[in-house]
């Protein structure tokens, strides 16, 4: 009896390079809103 063969696991990796995308543009995005909330607080207390 042949069994059927199996692919190696090439999709396991791909999710982690995924995740590590979104996780860069959410840092991102938090580092970039924080720079502008304390440019527009400098802004105002002038």
């Amino acid at each position: 009896m042949s069994q059927a063969k199996k692919k190696p696991p090439i999709l396991k990796s791909k999710p982690k390079d995924e995740v590590n995308k979104k996780a860069l543009l959410w840092i991102g995005a938090v580092i970039v809103l924080i720079v502008v909330i304390v440019a527009v607080l400098q802004i105002v207390e002038q």
